[in-house]
């Protein structure tokens, strides 16, 4: 009979100590680690800050007062005391929450009201409410085509409606950023049964906004839908700011207008506005609708007051105006590089990841925060600085920034 070998009997193995507990890496958790690091290596990992009270221009960050530059609170809505006192009398009538979802018993009197003052507001026959603007992309794309259908979007669209058309089964045509020629074509060779054309209006890193006449012509002569994401146009843009329709005078059967109310309108949710069948259909198949409870009534009756506000003070669109022209003006003749922005959104492209983070965080020691927005955000190669301007900065706050952005110009010449 042999005897045992020594080591296998041992109480102790690689990877072990005395009392059993083993040491090695788990498998996962070292993967994971690996990535994170890829992360910081290529300067792409994002961290998240701590802001204190409520939102505004002038946050306390990390223990620090900060100008911010990176909300999309476009109109300074977002703490107005007229919207808080409606959502405070909403949660008093409706309670926190909606309980159910939308087609149970989840759509309470608050939700209806606002749809009707929304839909009225944008120029449509009718509104849908989403919670958030992801959620209504993901819904709205693949309840309008599936597989053996064609979705036609723009290079730069959010990533919202590119995981909403890969989402969809049906395949996909990207087309050049703005270049109605190549849609043309593409929609020109098409020959599937239902062609959906997604687009940004504002494009929310670079400011640019979509040719929203060219897109429904487009759209009209080849029978396609036209989704246009508004996210970053309603409120801000056309009369009243009732959106990228309205600026361009469009209304058509083919157009699905979404817009989300968490930025400009300073609460929470999306919406989809349009024809009366095609709302009537979301309703039925937007699965993004169907199967989640609906939003808190309160928001509703929040995004009431708000609808009034972004009607009614038009000085609020002008103060942005005033402020983008303002930073644009002061930063003329240095070596920043501002994409061509008539919007609250102010880009300047540095280029490489790490020298946008160190611009970044040279401005943050100055006491000012602008988000550095670096790839899969962006197109590699082109990560920038992002300014957000809202009607809640004053000319001294543009002022201060233009300063810090100078002063930093100089000194890496």
């Amino acid at each position: 009979m042999t005897s045992p070998d020594p080591a296998a009997c041992s109480s102790t193995s690689a990877g072990t100590t005395g009392d059993g507990t083993d040491h090695r890496p788990h498998p996962l958790l070292a993967d994971i680690a690996d990535r994170l690091e890829r992360l910081d290596r290529y300067g792409l990992r994002r961290t998240r800050r701590v802001v204190a009270a409520r939102q505004g221009t002038h946050l306390h960050v990390d223990g620090r007062d900060l100008l911010s530059f990176c909300s999309n609170d476009y109109l300074g809505l977002s703490g107005d005391h007229r919207i808080v006192e409606a959502a405070c009398r909403g949660a008093r009538e409706f309670g926190v929450g909606a309980g159910a979802s939308a087609l149970i018993s989840g759509h309470a009197l608050a939700h209806e009201r606002f749809e009707a003052e929304l839909a009225a507001f944008v120029g449509a026959q009718r509104a849908v409410l989403f919670s958030t603007g992801y959620m209504a992309n993901l819904g709205i794309v693949p309840s309008l085509v599936g597989s053996g259908d064609a979705v036609f979007s723009d290079r730069l669209n959010h990533a919202s409606i590119v995981d909403a058309a890969r989402l969809s089964r049906a395949e996909v045509h990207v087309y050049p950023h703005l270049d109605m020629g190549a849609l043309a074509g593409l929609l020109e060779a098409c020959a599937a049964p239902h062609k959906l054309v997604v687009s940004d209006a504002v494009f929310s890193m670079d400011g640019t906004i979509a040719p929203l006449a060219d897109l429904v012509a487009l759209c009209e002569a080849h029978d396609a839908w036209l989704l246009l994401d508004d996210a970053h146009g309603f409120g801000v843009l056309g009369p009243d700011g009732r959106g990228t329709p309205a600026l361009f005078s469009v209304n058509s059967p083919n157009l699905i207008h979404m817009g989300t109310l968490g930025k400009a309108a300073g609460v929470a949710g999306a919406f989809a506005a349009g024809h009366a069948p095609v709302i009537e259909w979301l309703m039925q198949g937007a699965r993004t609708y169907v199967f989640t409870t609906a939003a808190p009534p309160l928001l509703s009756s929040a995004l009431s007051a708000a609808l009034a506000i972004i009607g009614g003070e038009d000085w609020r669109r002008a103060r942005l105006r005033e402020l983008s022209q303002a930073l644009r003006a002061g930063l003329a003749g240095t070596g920043y590089r501002l994409l061509a922005s008539d919007t609250a959104i102010q880009p300047i492209v540095i280029g490489d990841n790490q020298a946008t983070l160190t611009l970044s965080a040279a401005l943050l020691d100055r006491g000012i925060w602008v988000p550095a927005i670096r790839p899969p955000t962006v197109p590699e190669g082109t990560a920038r600085l992002r300014v957000s301007l809202s009607a809640a900065h004053a000319i001294q706050d543009v002022q201060r920034l233009v300063g810090a952005l100078r002063e930093l110009d100089e000194s890496r010449r």
